[in-house]
């Protein structure tokens, strides 16, 4: 693990050892948590989620102790909220925790396994857990409407091919144009189709088993056209909308005292935090967060070498792929064989999400395939502003959410992995022009606290590791809830 050498950030030397719980063992109960269930039928699922109650039956896929949905004002959406309740043999706790993913994903990646499960070690410390599915994402759902529900976790791995060898793609366009958005996604399906005859010149033996993969991805996406109209949000709406509903919700069940929250936001869930502090900072109002942790998130990645530059059309991907939404789970599921087995044709997926040996190769397969959603290409455009001069701004352009970071007075915990490629260590601090500040640099350095995990011979973190890798139970999880304990007590 490497400390940012500028003591002025640095602030763990003033934690009060008396007023922080030592960090206990994982109980035994811990570690024999249920193992995920198959994908629910859509009448199974409404059995699980009819009735009048906040809290739902909680169907087989959710690994959580609860369930509950929380209407977002101002839309049709219903979000889920993933509940963890805190171990009685824990200390008792003065605030509930919320936990927010990056774009595009759902609560599996804070729940990976019952051995390395973010979500879990967090409420065995007393926290009252709270993991919240953004809409569109995981089993947030519009108007519970069952009639066009769509499991959004049903991976890849479990369910067989729908399509065979000689899948007639011409065919398949011109059943699907009776959809109105049938010759947006046009563009994509050829895009796809080229890879399976380039992958057949090079490999024909693997270009079979590509094929069907890639056969999968498009029966996905007819699946879900019915859904792509009512894929119309961006940032802004998660931030005004969804996490607020959500935040009001967690303070009604879990009635802090001072009717405030600890968060933790990993990638975009931490953009997320920082977002709201900015905007409410320049607004003087009381974000209602007693503190908070960013996991591989920035507001600014312009000068970073950030993957991302070379991984996402950053120009305009509603142009460029000509399609309202981008499926990224459908297309990294169809991907993933691809990239940990020979001969390796997309290698450079990988280190993408997980350092190697960080990850079982089972684990990083459940990542892969049932971790990541399909998301609004308007979603895409705004967080793409985060690699332009000034960094993320609102939808109207106009509102730079970095500038009033400085106004907050919220207590930072910001943590970098040393090999994450998506939002590497200079994107979340260091800055290589020394005219521009990075997003941690803008919080008044009494507040923020700094960390990069890895080290010269191992174990290294990618974007993924911090939450959801072994290794990181023993070195990750126990300096955020020193964190958490800190400012919970204070």
């Amino acid at each position: 693990m490497m400390l940012l050498p500028f003591q002025s950030i640095l602030h763990f030397d003033s934690f009060n050892p008396s007023r922080s719980d030592p960090v206990p063992e994982f109980p035994y109960s811990f570690r024999c948590r249920r193992t995920r269930s198959p994908a629910l039928t859509k009448a199974a699922f409404k059995r699980n989620v009819d009735n009048k109650n906040d809290k739902e039956k909680k169907p087989n896929i959710c690994t959580a102790d609860e369930l509950h949905y929380v209407h977002v004002d101002k839309s049709e959406w219903k979000v889920a909220l993933w509940r963890y309740l805190p171990s009685p043999q824990a200390p008792t706790r003065n605030h509930p925790l919320m936990l927010l993913s990056g774009v595009g994903t759902n609560a599996i990646a804070y729940d990976l396994s019952p051995e390395s499960s973010f979500a879990r070690f967090m409420c065995s410390q007393g926290y009252d857990t709270w993991i919240l599915e953004l809409r569109g994402a995981g089993l947030s759902t519009q108007g519970m409407d069952f009639g066009q529900y769509k499991d959004p976790l049903d991976s890849i791995s479990q369910r067989k091919d729908f399509f065979g060898k000689d899948t007639d793609y011409k065919s398949f366009l011109e059943t699907e144009k009776r959809y109105a958005f049938a010759s947006q996604i046009t563009d994509l399906i050829e895009k796809l189709v080229n890879i399976i005859k380039e992958v057949e010149r090079s490999s024909p033996v693997r270009a079979f088993d590509m094929q069907n993969s890639i056969s999968t991805a498009l029966k996905d996406m007819q699946k879900q056209l019915d859904l792509i109209a009512k894929y119309d949000w961006d940032f802004d709406n998660y931030l005004e909308e969804d996490v607020p509903a959500a935040m009001e919700y967690i303070k009604d069940k879990s009635e802090p005292k001072d009717g405030k929250l600890l968060a933790i936001g990993h990638s975009m869930g931490g953009i997320l935090l920082y977002a709201m502090l900015s905007r409410c900072g320049y607004e003087g109002k009381d974000p209602g967060l007693s503190a908070v942790t960013t996991l591989a998130s920035s507001l600014d990645y312009m000068s970073s070498r950030s993957s991302l530059k070379l991984l996402l059309p950053l120009a305009d991907p509603a142009q460029v792929l000509n399609v309202p939404v981008i499926p990224i789970g459908t297309l990294l599921a169809a991907a993933h064989p691809f990239a940990a087995n020979p001969p390796y044709l997309l290698s450079w997926l990988s280190p993408q999400i997980s350092a190697p040996d960080m990850l079982q190769p089972k684990l990083f397969e459940k990542l892969v395939t049932e971790n990541f959603e399909t998301v609004p290409a308007k979603l895409l455009l705004q967080l793409a502003t985060a690699f332009e001069e000034g960094g993320l701004r609102d939808r109207s352009g106009t509102f730079f959410y970095k500038n009033h970071l400085s106004k907050s007075n919220v207590p930072v915990l910001a943590i970098a992995g040393d090999q994450d490629l998506i939002c590497p260590p200079d994107a979340v601090y260091v800055c290589n022009d020394i005219n521009r500040a990075e997003t941690v640099k803008l919080i008044r350095e009494p507040l923020v606290t700094y960390k990069v995990f890895g080290e010269p011979g191992g174990p290294h973190f990618a974007h993924y590791d911090i939450v959801g890798a072994q290794r990181a139970v023993d070195l990750v999880y126990p300096c955020i809830i020193e964190f958490l304990n800190h400012h919970d007590a204070a």
